[in-house]
Parts: C-alpha cells; structure tokens; sequence
C-alpha cells in the first residue's frame, strides 16, 4: 500500500484487525490509531509483577503476529510507562521485575514520560510536562511574532495568534479540566502575552478587559 494512498489507511486497518482480539486474549484493553498500537492493564501494587509477566506474554505474542504478516515491530518507538500515585509508584520503583520490558532482542527501559497523540503523559498524570511544552512551543512563536508585529495589522496579527498559539492550547484541552489553577497559571500567561502583542499593549498594562473583548 503507498503511503499517502486514500485507501491505505482502511486496507491496513483490514489487515490487521485481528491484532485487538489478539491483546483481549490476554485480557488487556488496547487503543489503535492506524498503525500505533497500545497495551492497557490496570492493577494493585501486589499484582504489578504478574501483571508485567502477563504482558510480556502478550508483547512477545504481538511480535509473532507481525512476523507472520510481514510487519515489523520497532523497538524504539516502543515506550513502557507506569501511572499511579507517588507512594504507589516509589513502592512499585523497589520492585525490578517492573522497570523494564523485554521487545525482541531488545529492553526497553520504563518511561517517565510518553508522548500520546501529540499529549505529554506523565506517570502522576500531573500533565506539568505537557503544560511545559506547550508554554515553551506557545511564547516560541509569541516571540517570533512580536519582530514583525509592526508590520501587521490587528486583524492579521490576531488571525496569526490564533493559528499559532491559540490552536495549540485548544488541543485536546478537555484532558486539563480540574487541574490545580498553580498548575495551569502558565496557559494563562501565555494568554495575556498573546493579547498584548495583538493589541499592542505594554508588559505592565493590564489584559482582562481586552481578554474579554477578543473573546
């Protein structure tokens, strides 16, 4: 199938759907976005070694299938991560059966972090990491635009605002609700620097009536 084909993506997801009964005889949940394929198990603290040992069976079983099929496991852009509570994973830290998982021929060490579909998860689920990167991304382009701000119009600065920085906090956005406001007050500076390159204002003018007028 040639990349980039209209029909590949469903000739490839025909081709192997089979792979999600496959995880579900281990009895692990799985997600599938084309051809990036991920294991889900949940379990206590006890259990972490069992359930690793499961999931070995399981891995090890997913490489078979792809050999069978003529498809190729990669070991490195496969990721293996923990998510649970700080006492929970420092308990599970002591356990060495759990640092690691076994692809192929090859080890691939546990994750701090994995990056899901453009989303930083982190093992508390903190999501600080993912806010660090967008802040990062977001005042990257605020500062890249503010060398040409002169040059532009309201209309075209904030067109480019928003197609810069303001997609890149829309997204998947939903996965912040409920979060500490310490933990978001970053998203919210980059906010206020937007609106000030857009409507030209100072570093001390205040933003909240000109945050509301541009919605």
């Amino acid at each position: 199938m040639p990349q980039g084909s209209v029909l590949g993506p469903l000739k490839y997801i025909g081709y192997t759907e089979d792979l999600a009964d496959l995880i579900n005889s281990h009895q692990f949940s799985h997600h599938l976005y084309a051809h990036d394929t991920q294991v889900i198990a949940s379990t206590t603290t006890a259990n972490a070694e069992s359930t690793d040992d499961r999931l070995q069976h399981c891995v090890a079983e997913i490489h078979r299938w792809c050999s069978s099929r003529r498809l190729q496991m990669n070991p490195k852009k496969t990721e293996f991560i923990w998510f649970g509570s700080r006492a929970n994973l420092e308990n599970l830290a002591a356990r060495t059966g759990t640092s690691s998982l076994t692809v192929t021929r090859d080890v691939v060490q546990r994750a701090n972090t994995v990056r899901d579909l453009g989303v930083t998860l982190d093992t508390e689920l903190s999501m600080q990491n993912h806010i660090s990167k967008i802040t990062q991304t977001c005042f990257y382009h605020i500062r890249r635009l503010k060398q040409v701000r002169n040059l532009l119009g309201p209309d075209v600065a904030a067109k480019l605002v928003v197609s810069l920085v303001f997609t890149r906090l829309d997204y998947c956005n939903a996965i912040l609700a409920g979060l500490p406001r310490s933990t978001i007050a970053p998203l919210q500076r980059v906010q206020n620097a937007a609106v000030r390159l857009v409507a030209h204002l100072g570093p001390y003018d205040h933003v909240s009536a000109t945050l509301k007028d541009r919605h």
